[in-house]
């Protein structure tokens, strides 16, 4: 049977880094001749979440069926690297008791300001219009991690060095 692997959990504001960085190192870990699997909020809303809003019970149970199947691949060798806004500690620390010791929580730690810069899609702008309702950062909350193994800023670096200290961070876990 295959060891269970570790499940990378990004966390952080939209805009703020998670997706490009765990895309990146998902490239970085295959290239090592690892198993691994991104599960992104993004895509995962189109399909197994689509039926899920942005409330605060909406959001939990995403993170909730996220962290389901992120132990699963894990369970079955593969790497798992989420990448999830999950605003606050109560579903963070959910997810982490649902996946045990095999979570690994990574904060992606840019400044809302910096976030809204980098907003490609123009959802801090129809947020900040109320065009959308419980906006992570503008009208819903989110907790900065109390205590993540990594912390990642990435208005200090390039994407390029962020990851190569977040790759070098991550040597006890894998």
């Amino acid at each position: 049977m295959n060891k269970k692997q570790p499940i990378i959990w990004f966390t952080g504001l939209s805009g703020s880094g998670k997706s490009t960085l765990g895309t990146a190192l998902e490239k970085v870990l295959q290239d090592e001749g690892r198993h691994v699997r991104v599960l992104d909020g993004d895509d995962i809303r189109t399909g197994l979440c689509k039926d899920l809003g942005f409330s605060e019970e909406d959001r939990k149970e995403n993170i909730r069926r996220v962290a389901e199947v992120a132990k699963l691949f894990s369970d079955n060798g593969i790497v798992t690297i989420c990448c999830f806004i999950s605003p606050t500690n109560e579903i963070r620390e959910m997810a982490r008791e649902i996946i045990g010791k095999n979570y690994v929580e990574i904060y992606v730690d840019t400044p809302l300001e910096v976030c809204q810069e980098r907003d490609v899609k123009g959802l801090y702008a129809k947020a900040e219009l109320g065009e959308i309702k419980n906006f992570t950062g503008i009208s819903a909350p989110f907790d900065i991690p109390t205590n993540p193994e990594v912390k990642v800023a990435t208005v200090e670096k390039s994407v390029e060095e962020s990851l190569h200290s977040l790759r070098k961070s991550l040597d006890k876990y894998l």
